[in-house]
């Protein structure tokens, strides 16, 4: 092998590595994350419904989620005989997988991201949309009539809530001029006023985030959307037939998910890693410690929401996409394009 050869090899060697490295520092900290989050969770509805939550294991029961988790790994996992084995055990692994692959271009800080790159947002919208294939693969493979159920309102709850989203982003990437999420964060510092970080406190913007917000709820099948989940309905929907780890795969999932999109809210509507004002002795504070508020607050938000707000009919859910949401977002982007249009041409007075 020559030495150019070696080089080359030890490069790519040293490459993959750092790769790796970086992986891992986000996968295993979300899992982590995750599994705090959930105790969080239980935590919010006790208290709003005045009752105590975990408390017994672990020093305030934070230790809750790891003896559940310990719990379904000992269980056994079992594969109905009329199902499709093949599909019905990947399906968890599918919706577990993308929940995680989709942080690799979401930025903590300036410069910490795995995947700096100008198509970012893109990416995010197509890794979100993928999760759902998850839940219709179990719907469908389990070969039963709940969970098949739960896989036809899927699909059309994504569809329904993923155009909305689109036409929400469509004004902040005009406004930011990029679809890189690092761009976009840097275009939202003094955004208002050159004092105030983050398009949400646009007036002009603020209406998208508010419906950014509730479908990101209808996104993650999040109460009062998760009609593909309805116990009252259709018993634990997709995940009726599943035990054992691959029932907690969903639930990782699913949670994963739900931090994506209290990030995705942080970064393109509030600011990202930056503080909520453009104030010299606020930027002592590191970065990713404004981002992980930020991501925290929505959370705090979701679960407001579900331990306050009852479920949806399905009737109410569509035609919340397909009345309300879609016609208000196809007309702000018009608005939008139109004032930065004028903005840009210098036909406004401000």
């Amino acid at each position: 092998m020559t030495a150019w050869m070696q080089g080359w090899v030890g490069e790519g060697w040293g490459y993959f590595l750092a790769t790796l490295t970086f992986i891992l520092l986000i996968a295993l900290p979300l899992m982590l994350a995750v599994a705090m989050i959930i105790y969080a969770d239980r935590k919010i509805w006790a208290a709003i419904a005045l009752r105590r939550g975990p408390n017994v294991v672990g020093p305030f029961g934070l230790l809750q989620s790891f003896a559940d988790g310990l719990k379904v790994f000992l269980k056994e996992t079992i594969i109905p005989t009329s199902a499709n084995p093949g599909l019905f055990i990947i399906a968890p692994i599918i919706t577990f997988t993308v929940a995680l692959v989709a942080w690799a271009v979401i930025p903590f800080a300036q410069g910490w991201v795995l995947a700096d790159i100008n198509v970012g947002l893109l990416y995010l919208l197509a890794v979100s949309s993928l999760g759902v294939y998850g839940i219709i693969i179990a719907g469908w493979s389990s070969n039963s009539k709940y969970p098949f159920y739960s896989a036809l309102r899927a699909a059309a709850q994504m569809v329904s809530y993923e155009v909305s989203i689109g036409f929400v982003l469509i004004p902040v990437v005009l406004w930011a001029g990029s679809f890189n999420l690092s761009a976009i964060v840097e275009a939202q510092r003094g955004h208002i006023f050159g004092l105030v970080s983050g398009f949400g406190f646009n007036p002009l913007l603020f209406p998208l985030a508010v419906i950014f917000l509730i479908s990101a709820m209808a996104e993650t099948a999040r109460a009062p959307f998760d009609l593909t989940e309805a116990e009252s309905e259709l018993v634990a929907g997709y995940q009726t037939e599943y035990s054992s780890m691959s029932f907690a795969l969903f639930w990782l999932g699913e949670y994963g998910n739900v931090l994506l999109m209290c990030g995705m809210n942080a970064v393109l509507f509030w600011g990202g890693w930056l503080p909520p004002v453009d104030w010299a002795p606020l930027y002592w504070i590191p970065g990713i410690f404004w981002f992980f508020a930020k991501v925290l607050f929505f959370f705090f938000v979701f679960s407001w929401v579900k331990a306050t707000v009852p479920r949806y009919r399905y009737d109410q859910l569509m035609r919340l996409g397909w009345k309300i949401f879609l016609p208000i977002s196809l007309i702000w982007v018009f608005l939008v394009s139109g004032y930065l249009m004028l903005l840009r041409g210098g036909m406004l007075p401000w």
